[in-house]
C-alpha cells in the first residue's frame, strides 16, 4: 500500500480578501496540500477564480504547497495550460463534464500536472473504474459540487470501500461536509485524501483539527495493512 494520509483545506473556507496569508496559515498548521475549487457557473451554479488567482497566490507563497485543483468546469479541457502555467500541481477534472477522459487525462499528464478524476454523487464509481489505473488520485464528492454548507452523504462511502478494494494503492479523496464528526466513516472507507474547508478553516484550533483528521485517517490505514 503506497498510499498516506494527507489533509487538504479548502481554501475557499477561509477570508479571501486575505486568500495567501490564509494559505500560509493552513501550510503552518500542518496542511498536506491545499485544495483550490474552481467554479466556472456553468458546471456548477457559483463562480470563484481561476488561473491568474492561482498565479498570483504561486508567486505570493513559493513553490511548497501542493495545489490540488478541483475544476468543476464545462469544459476542463480549457483550462489544463492555463492552470500548469499558473503553479498548479495536479488537475482533477469532473467526469461528467468531458466526452473524452482517456485524451484529457493524457493532456494533464503531458503539462506536468498530477491527475485527478471527481465523481458526483449521482455518478456511479463503476464510470470511473475503467479510468482509475491511469490516474493520480479519485476523488468522490460527499456533497453536490458547488454548494456550500451542505450535509456530509454517508451513503458515498460505499464507493470510496469498492475503490479501495478494486484499487489498493489509489489515491482517494473524499470533499464536502467532511471533519470530526464524520472523519471515521471516510478512514473506514479507505479515503486517504481529506478536504475539509470550515471545520478547518473555521475552527479556532486548525492545526489540532488537521492532526485529528490525520490521525484517524492513518490508523485506519495501518489497521487495513495489518488485516490483509
Amino acid at each position: 500500500m503506497a498510499y498516506i494520509a494527507r489533509i487538504g483545506p479548502s481554501i475557499l473556507s477561509s477570508d479571501l480578501s486575505c486568500l495567501g496569508r490564509e494559505c500560509v496559515r493552513m501550510m503552518e498548521c500542518g496542511a498536506d496540500y491545499l485544495h483550490l475549487d474552481v467554479m466556472d457557473g456553468h458546471f456548477v451554479p457559483n463562480i470563484t477564480f481561476g488561473h491568474p488567482m492561482v498565479e498570483c497566490l504561486r508567486k505570493s507563497i513559493g513553490q511548497e504547497p501542493f495545489f490540488d485543483m478541483h475544476m468543476m468546469v464545462s469544459r476542463p479541457e480549457q483550462w489544463v495550460k492555463p492552470m500548469a502555467a499558473a503553479g498548479a500541481n495536479q488537475y482533477t477534472f469532473h467526469l461528467e463534464a468531458t466526452t473524452n477522459p482517456g485524451n484529457l487525462i493524457k493532456e494533464i499528464k503531458e503539462s506536468g500536472m498530477k491527475v485527478g478524476l471527481a465523481i458526483k454523487p449521482g455518478t456511479t464509481v463503476e464510470e470511473l473504474a475503467p479510468w482509475a489505473n491511469q490516474i493520480d488520485m479519485a476523488l468522490v464528492m460527499t456533497v453536490e459540487p458547488g454548494f456550500g454548507g451542505q450535509k456530509f452523504m454517508d451513503d458515498m462511502m460505499p464507493k470510496v470501500s469498492w475503490l479501495r478494494s478494486q484499487f489498493p494503492s489509489l489515491d482517494i479523496e473524499v470533499d464536502g461536509g467532511v471533519g470530526p464528526d464524520s472523519i471515521h466513516k471516510c478512514a473506514e472507507a479507505g479515503a486517504n485524501m481529506i478536504v475539509s474547508g470550515s471545520a478547518v478553516i473555521g475552527s479556532d484550533d486548525p492545526r489540532s483539527v488537521i492532526s485529528l483528521l490525520r490521525t484517524v485517517v492513518s490508523e485506519a490505514i495501518q489497521k487495513r495493512s495489518l488485516d490483509r
